[in-house]
């Protein structure tokens, strides 16, 4: 009997941009770029990034910088021990500290980490995390964004079912819809972008003062953090912001906007490419593991959860907020294992949405041959007001309402009842019931929308 595979404890998951259970966000950019061997890579970037700000400010010599900046190569470290060792002060950068101080060697290792305290470098490599993973999440939304430009003016003129809690309302068009896709996707671009421009450092030293770079020469601290931001392309706060968590704040709800944008579009094409619906369809379903006929739509599934969880997570980094005294115990280290499932979830959905967008397959016929299944009566808004001015508006109501009864018992259409009533003769019922011919400013409105850049 063979016996099953030993686990290599060394082996991470978060190393190789994969997980079991996460066939959302497996493989996409955001896997990769939010690994463990990613973080390693952003807090060695911002161990070096400080020492150079230093050298540039005259603080350090320019042989230090090149001598961190040498040593500071992630394949030299190992991050599973450095996760063991992370327990002894309840973070990675005290066992990171120590390891490239000893890379670097005796004559420069004082100048590793000087003056910076673990949530100046931890912070500092999750915005260039966030960083890295938005500059790769973005081009996804732009694919998504421009497959559905293509739907929406394609399908301007396409009539279909307009439902409302479920049933159907009035005609619309799906022009329309892929174009309300479109805009959620954008806002969602408009927030990313926003968000990825604003991503600060983070640099105060033990509570937020710089005093230790005051006492290693610094004649005016405060340029450091703006050096330190030239060096790794963030932004240069205003204050040290270890209690002051706006930056993960709007990271999170921009992120969480995103997922629900994308979420939204999923659970449309969910509904619409149901068995007895039919109206779309994605490019290629997922199989089933015991029903060979099946198609599943497993883009838009996996975009549904991550949409379902991402609040949550949301949640989680908004209670961080209150941080208590000059640098938190716990509020700080909640935060950590969130944000980077939440880059991981938008990240991950949105690969999944350019595939979705671009495979997407639309049933025209279907469409126009479901908005007969009322018998006409999907028009009966435009029937009230037309009506109202030949037989009263109390007589048209009450008309409607008959005719709409006799239709379902009758199997007939509503535009044969109506033919049968002898006030309405002179008017062109073929028009007045036909759905395609009642979808208000619809078209109008889908190449407004898509004036948007």
């Amino acid at each position: 009997m063979t016996s099953p595979a030993v686990p290599d404890p060394a082996g991470s998951d978060t190393d190789a941009g994969t997980s079991l259970l996460a066939p959302g966000w497996t493989g996409s950019p955001a896997a990769s770029a939010t690994g463990d061997r990613a973080y390693l890579r952003a807090l060695l970037d911002a161990e070096a990034a400080l020492t150079r700000a230093q050298a540039a400010l005259g603080l350090a010599p320019a042989e230090a910088a090149d001598a961190v900046g040498a040593a500071a190569d992630p394949a030299a470290f190992d991050a599973h021990s450095l996760a063991e060792r992370a327990r002894g002060g309840g973070n990675p950068v005290i066992p990171l500290v120590a390891d490239l101080t000893r890379a670097v060697g005796e004559t420069y290792g004082p100048y590793v980490h000087r003056g910076a305290t673990s949530q100046d470098i931890l912070d500092t490599a999750t915005m260039l995390v966030a960083a890295r993973t938005l500059d790769l999440l973005l081009p996804d939304l732009a694919r998504t964004e421009g497959a559905l430009a293509r739907l929406a003016a394609e399908h301007r003129n396409t009539p279909m079912p307009g439902r409302t809690l479920t049933q159907h309302a009035v005609p619309t068009v799906f022009g329309l819809k892929a174009a309300g896709w479109r805009a959620l996707v954008l806002d969602a671009r408009d927030r990313i972008t926003a968000v990825r421009d604003a991503l600060p450092v983070q640099l105060g030293g033990a509570a937020g003062t710089l005093a230790a770079f005051g006492s290693y020469g610094a004649t005016d601290p405060v340029a450091l953090p703006t050096a330190y931001a030239g060096e790794l392309g963030l932004r240069a706060p205003v204050l040290p912001w270890h209690t002051l968590r706006t930056p993960i704040a709007d990271l999170a709800g921009a992120l969480a906007v995103t997922a629900g944008a994308l979420g939204k579009i999923a659970v449309d094409v969910l509904t619409l490419s149901r068995t007895e619906i039919g109206e779309v369809a994605e490019g290629s379903g997922g199989g089933s593991s015991a029903m060979p006929h099946k198609a599943n739509p497993v883009r838009s599934t996996l975009i549904a959860a991550a949409a379902r969880r991402a609040p949550q997570l949301a949640a989680t980094l908004y209670g961080s907020l209150p941080a208590e005294d000059e640098r938190p115990a716990g509020a700080w280290h909640a935060e950590w294992e969130p944000l980077r499932d939440l880059l991981r979830l938008a990240g991950g959905a949105a690969r999944d949405a350019a595939e979705l967008a671009e495979g997407l397959r639309v049933h025209p016929d279907v469409m126009r041959a479901h908005l007969g299944l009322t018998h006409g009566l999907i028009v009966s808004e435009r029937l009230s007001a037309e009506l109202a001015p030949v037989l009263g508006r109390a007589r048209a109501k009450e008309l409607l309402t008959e005719l709409a009864a006799r239709a379902y018992a009758e199997e007939r259409s509503l535009g044969e009842l109506l033919a049968d009533v002898p006030e309405l003769r002179d008017l062109d019922l073929a028009d007045l019931t036909d759905p395609a011919r009642y979808t208000g400013a619809a078209a109008a409105l889908t190449d407004r929308a898509l004036e948007r850049r």
